[in-house]
């Protein structure tokens, strides 16, 4: 039996690294045409802050949102153009300065949006369901029990949804915690159970259900939600226990990982991202990691492993492995760890 139907998972997710040239800036090397492209600057060597940037193809290129804020979809000479294998970028310096390193997190939906009429709510979905990813677009209207549309298929294991026309925290949804409740991407909040989040009802394969939070669902308020469904051998949504020791927890993901982000859910705690790109080595120790709540400048640890089949916590801090702390993640792949052939792949 097969392991994977992704034998190549770069071909659906891809981490880009890039210098900035304030100019316009053709980024290449991603091996698709990106519709989600997550974006940041490493260095801040103006002032040691640069916001994260959100860009997909469903909002269009050029209209940005910033997941370490609650602010509303601006427009800007950033992310000029979604390319056949990457992107473009304008002269904007918060992803663009000259000479600062950036890195881009790119995956692959399905280009145009089409009009789904699956929820009581029309939505228009870009969506890959072999990768299990859509982009959904939807109007907001208060009202408690209404449903969208999500393309996958499946049920997603993780939402992050955003008021696109006002200001709006992120709300994000775990199959882990359930949709009693939330955490705020923007925010080292906790786990905040809120029944106007999802109206306490699982999403289907089908639909999102939605509550009265202007957040997902304010009257007359555009929104976007971005859907992943876990994928054997691709990605994987799921929670690990904290030791507090250096020697911290291996988390079995059933691939070698090529992107990381964790989040301890009991108390408050920042949001931390790895990927295979960003590393000293070229190999383990993976010792970079970025917030997606913070605007700070890449820091430089001993973080965390990438194994052949899963991750390892290498430290104690509290964001990563405090004692007894439980953590959520969010895993994609840099390839599986027995492909459709029987081939397995190596630790880095």
């Amino acid at each position: 039996m097969a392991y994977t139907t992704i034998n190549k998972p770069s071909d659906y997710f891809n981490t880009v690294l890039y210098t900035g040239n304030e100019s316009t800036n053709a980024i290449t090397g991603v091996g698709f045409q990106p519709d989600f492209c997550w974006i940041k600057n490493r260095d801040c060597s103006l002032d040691g802050t640069d916001d994260h940037k959100l860009w997909d193809s469903v909002r269009g290129a050029t209209n940005a949102l910033i997941s370490n804020s609650t602010a509303a979809e601006f427009t800007q000479s950033g992310l000029d153009s979604f390319d056949s294998d990457g992107f473009t970028l304008g002269s904007h310096v918060g992803i663009n300065r000259s000479g600062d390193a950036c890195v881009a997190w790119n995956w692959l939906a399905g280009g145009t949006a089409s009009s789904n009429t699956d929820g009581s709510t029309t939505s228009s979905v870009s969506v890959n369901t072999t990768a299990g990813f859509s982009i959904v677009s939807y109007a907001g209207n208060d009202t408690a029990d209404s449903t969208i549309g999500h393309g996958l298929g499946v049920k997603p294991d993780f939402i992050i949804f955003k008021d696109r026309t006002a200001t709006g925290r992120w709300h994000t949804y775990h199959s882990v915690l359930g949709a009693t409740g939330h955490m705020r991407l923007d925010s080292t909040s906790a786990f905040n159970t809120a029944t106007s989040f999802m109206n306490d009802t699982e999403p289907t394969s089908s639909v999102i259900n939605l509550g009265t939070s202007a957040h997902v669902n304010g009257v007359s308020q555009d929104h976007i939600a971005y859907c992943f469904a876990e994928k054997k051998g691709f990605s994987k949504f799921g929670t690990y226990t904290g030791n507090g020791s250096a020697d911290g927890p291996m988390v079995y993901t059933g691939f070698k990982p090529a992107f990381v982000i964790v989040k301890d859910y009991s108390q408050l705690s920042g949001w931390e991202m790895a990927d295979n790109k960003r590393t000293s080595s070229g190999g383990n120790v993976i010792d970079k990691e970025l917030r997606p709540n913070d605007n700070i400048a890449e820091t430089t640890n001993n973080y965390i492993d990438f194994l052949s089949n899963g991750f390892k916590i290498r430290n104690n801090f509290g964001n990563w492995n405090g004692s007894g702390a439980t953590y959520i993640y969010m895993a994609f792949a840099e390839h599986p760890f027995v492909s459709s052939t029987g081939t397995p792949t190596t630790a880095r």
